[in-house]
């Protein structure tokens, strides 16, 4: 992984640079050199790093390359995630807890690694408690995922605010969006997917000094597609980031592929 897999088009939507890969191996192996040049920067400039990462099935083979390549002083590292489901412990495995200590913390030791308590007792509390730890920590780096519904972390279409006054709140989950869990394996049905999550808001996301929205696999076209050729807007939230110069959307040949 010494060279850097360069991108057989690229072209801007809008504000956002689009990079398109041949295939998921070219993809996972920039991103992974793109965030590990960006940490590294931040830790020789100002001593540490702090960085929010996604979950979900099209994040596993990046987070895995991240894990094996080396080149970040992790013990300066402060992490964050981007959502957790209402009411589900940190060892249920379909959590995005369980999901982030077993492919993330256990194996790379950050400084801090700061999670979503979807079991809480007060959720508007947690959320507080969270949005006070980001406001405390200035972010480097957002690496994200997009959703098959356009959803960026838990901002589902009939809940997403671009000028949300909230870092962090509580949404109720729609069914396209439960559904694509189901699908995924995690859970067993739609009604085992639990309504409401915790969320960090758009606005949070978009805060980071970088954006990295990463985004493969044939069944990401179509939201890709909206998301690139449709308009601006909360129907699929994750237009929102043909406004953000700081972000580039990195895809492959299937993600590509309605373009």
């Amino acid at each position: 992984m010494s060279s850097v897999p360069v991108p057989i088009q690229q072209f801007n939507a809008d504000q956002l640079p689009v990079l398109v890969f041949a295939n998921q191996e070219d993809l996972a192996v920039h991103m992974t050199l793109a965030v590990r040049d960006t940490l590294a920067g931040a830790i020789a400039r100002q001593g540490s790093a702090a960085a929010i990462l996604a979950t979900g099935n099209s994040q596993i083979r990046f987070l895995k390359k991240l894990v094996e390549m080396g080149g970040v002083d992790w013990s300066k590292v402060t992490l964050f995630h981007m959502d957790e489901y209402l009411g589900i412990p940190a060892s249920h495995p379909a959590g995005f807890r369980f999901y982030m200590k077993q492919r993330v913390e256990s194996l790379l030791h950050p400084k801090a690694f700061h999670f979503l308590e979807g079991d809480c007792l007060l959720p508007l509390d947690e959320c507080q408690r969270y949005s006070d730890l980001l406001r405390a920590q200035p972010i480097d780096l957002c690496c994200m995922g997009v959703g098959e519904n356009g959803h960026i972390a838990f901002n589902d279409p009939p809940v997403a605010r671009f000028d949300d006054p909230h870092a962090v709140k509580l949404v109720k989950l729609d069914d396209d969006c439960k559904m694509q869990q189901v699908k995924e394996g995690h859970f067993p049905s739609l009604e085992a997917v639990p309504p409401y999550a915790l969320t960090l808001t758009i606005p949070a996301l978009l805060a980071a000094k970088k954006v990295l929205c990463l985004a493969p696999e044939k069944r990401k076209s179509v939201p890709v597609r909206n998301m690139i050729r449709g308009p601006v807007s909360t129907s699929c939230p994750a237009s929102i980031l043909r406004t953000a110069p700081h972000a580039t959307l990195l895809i492959d040949t299937d993600s590509a592929s309605l373009l």
